[in-house]
């Protein structure tokens, strides 16, 4: 009888939340809209979701950004300020609700919004929510919405200018929130677009409903103790310490819009598929659409969340700090329920490098203005966000910046996280790991070209050579090609010929020194538990084609060669393998390569030991089971690749091949 009444007692209030919910209306806003350059005629189609630069590029107006060198060719887009429109329906019965109020979840970035031709809304941060009370001003049948973008660049640069002879380095950017890797980075392209980038609606309510409380099912530690080597950092969950196994995470396009579901499906599989249990969210990017959190928990893949700040100091006015703290608690709020997040951290690398980039000399900056941005700094990562972030998720930990020592000093591997850059930037050799490992190393890589086939599809044949303007384009690294060039000198062939070589075989050589670091790198890290307690590779993932240190490639999120040596290096069943003897250094000889293909596999064989075997098939773009991988003389070997290929123009080829033709 009691079952009964309980049963009976749940369905009354499912039904009493259902009838309450069913009197609020949302209506999502994403038809019928329109955009123009401000101040001109002409209207045209827009997308929303979307950017300006998507929406040009589907009206033709602009070439394809990510091709050849048209980035350049784009760069007056970001200049213009923009304008979008729609015309929407508001029903007599919307018009009786009590309240009624536009919601933006993402306008970027400096925004004026009107509704039948008043002014509701001035936004000015592209990580809030804005909410506008348009009772009074909506009206039944048609309502026209209104939305000018200012340029992003124009306003930073004005503000910065503003200010002098105060600087805050290392760019204007520093004065808006606005994903900072939209001014250009390293590895990314610089497309400082607008937009109306997450869909807008109309809700209309009488009572609004209550904010449901969270539960965190798991406890979450962040162990910092001082010990006889230094202060440890590792995670504990549920009490219990953890290894973590993973890498860095950009946003995975240039143009937010074009980033689908199945696109975060793509790229969280591959960070699943390649046995990582970490994703660290950067600061320069956004933070994520809850999808991929949803795929972080579904998956067992903790999450590291940076708030979106990288590489930079801020300004400390009122309005900036104001317009931070609602962020910080909206993003917070929104994002708490997700288990997998582990930890917020304040932003990527501010700290070391007010400390240790020369800021202050290259910019003859004055005791007192030096004295102000690191009051500024204190106040707003050590002093206000981690109260805002308590107020609402008193669960997690929180840190203030990642890391707190450069890669050059002695502490980067004594204490903390660290990002250690010596391999690469600082062109030590790949075995100095063996001496310098971090507590947890949060950042560490190595270059390489995308994938062959990517490049294909963004050059003409003309642009294939080294170091052809249209490569160089595509390459954003300081002294990319020359860092490269370096280690490739090093450990696979002579400078004196890396320049007699076609692009192909060079990629093929870059990708190859990616996977021989990040093989022996991750080896030696996780042999080094528990002084060592993480190892997260940069970078997970690319937002255009461009030579980085990404482990996948921007086109069909192919991997390159590294991630199948990561693959394997994070296993758990087995201890990873260390094999510090340089390629430069072995005796290869012709391995006589065959191979055929019965149904969705590659059997192959070799007579003599094969390096760094590669299949590729011309058009294919999908998976291989395995690549760049070694075979045994004798050994049969079967590859599998996704679906079937009708006349496969195959291609299989070994570091020997490769070598021998210089």
């Amino acid at each position: 009888m009691n079952y009964k009444k309980n049963v009976y007692r749940l369905l009354c209030i499912g039904l009493l939340n259902l009838s309450s919910a069913a009197l609020a209306q949302h209506m999502d806003l994403k038809k019928g809209w329109n955009y123009r350059e401000q101040k001109t005629q002409k209207w045209y189609p827009a997308t929303v979701p979307g950017e300006i630069h998507t929406d040009l590029l589907h009206n033709k107006a602009i070439p394809d950004p990510f091709y050849r060198d048209n980035e350049k060719k784009v760069a007056w887009v970001e200049r213009k300020n923009w304008e979008y429109k729609t015309t929407f329906q508001v029903s007599v019965a919307t018009l009786k609700k009590k309240n009624t109020e536009l919601v933006f979840d993402g306008l970027d970035t400096y925004a004026t919004v009107y509704l039948n031709n008043q002014l509701v809304l001035k936004a000015d941060n592209m990580f809030r929510q804005w909410r506008a009370d348009v009772k009074k001003i909506l009206k039944p049948g048609n309502n026209d919405l209104v939305i000018v973008f200012q340029s992003a660049q124009n306003v930073v640069d004005s503000l910065a200018k503003k200010d002098l002879p105060f600087i805050i380095p290392d760019n204007p950017r520093a004065y808006v929130r606005k994903a900072q890797y939209h001014f250009g980075w390293d590895w990314g392209p610089k497309f400082t677009t607008c937009g109306i980038w997450k869909t807008p609606r109309l809700e209309a309510y009488d009572t609004k409903e209550e904010e449901q409380p969270y539960v965190l099912n798991r406890k979450i530690e962040l162990v910092q103790q001082p010990d006889s080597l230094g202060r440890s950092f590792y995670f504990k969950i549920d009490g219990k310490p953890v290894y973590m196994k993973g890498a860095n995470y950009i946003p995975s396009d240039a143009f937010l819009s074009r980033v689908t579901k199945k696109e975060y499906e793509k790229v969280i599989a591959l960070a699943k598929d390649a046995n990582m249990n970490m994703l660290r969210v950067w600061g320069g990017g956004i933070y994520e659409d809850d999808y991929f959190y949803d795929l972080c928990d579904k998956y067992g893949i903790n999450v590291w969340q940076d708030f979106m700040f990288a590489g930079t100091m801020v300004p400390g006015d009122k309005a900036f700090f104001d317009n931070v703290k609602e962020e910080v608690k909206y993003q917070v709020k929104r994002l708490r329920h997700h288990p997998s997040i582990v930890l917020w951290c304040g932003n990527n690398e501010a700290d070391e490098a007010f400390k240790n980039w020369g800021w202050q000399k290259s910019m003859k900056m004055s005791k007192q203005d030096s004295t102000r941005l690191w009051k500024d700094y204190v106040r707003l990562f050590q002093d206000s966000i981690p109260k805002w972030v308590n107020e609402v998720d008193g669960k997690r930990p929180y840190i203030s910046s990642s890391p707190l020592f450069h890669w050059s000093e002695k502490e980067s591997i004594k204490q903390g996280d660290s990002h250690y850059w010596g391999t690469w930037w600082g062109l030590e050799d790949i075995e100095v790991t063996q001496k310098k490992t971090g507590r947890f190393v949060s950042e560490y890589g190595m270059q390489s070209l995308p994938n062959y086939s990517s490049i294909e599809k963004f050059t003409l044949p003309e642009d294939r050579y080294l170091y052809s303007d249209v490569l160089q384009a595509h390459q954003k690294a300081g002294k990319g090609f020359s860092k490269l060039e370096s280690y490739l000198h090093r450990y696979f062939i002579d400078s004196t010929k890396i320049k007699k070589m076609n692009v192909e075989d060079y990629t093929y050589l870059t990708q190859c020194l990616q996977h021989y670091a990040l093989k022996n790198i991750i080896g030696i890290h996780r042999s080094k538990a528990p002084y060592n307690m993480g190892t997260l590779v940069w970078q997970l993932n690319d937002c255009w084609p461009v030579a980085s240190w990404s482990v996948t490639d921007y086109d069909n999120r192919q991997p390159k060669a590294a991630w199948y040596a990561m693959r394997e290096a994070y296993r758990d069943d087995k201890t990873p393998e260390i094999d510090l003897t340089r390629p430069k250094d072995l005796v290869l000889e012709d391995p006589k390569i065959s191979w055929q293909i019965k149904g969705n596999k590659v059997i192959l064989k070799a007579l003599k030991p094969a390096k760094y075997v590669c299949i590729s098939i011309k058009g294919y773009t999908g998976k291989w089971g395995d690549n760049y991988f070694d075979l045994k003389a004798g050994e049969e070997k079967a590859i599998s690749f996704e679906g079937k290929i009708t006349k496969p123009d195959i291609k299989v080829f070994s570091l020997y091949e490769v070598l021998k033709r210089y």
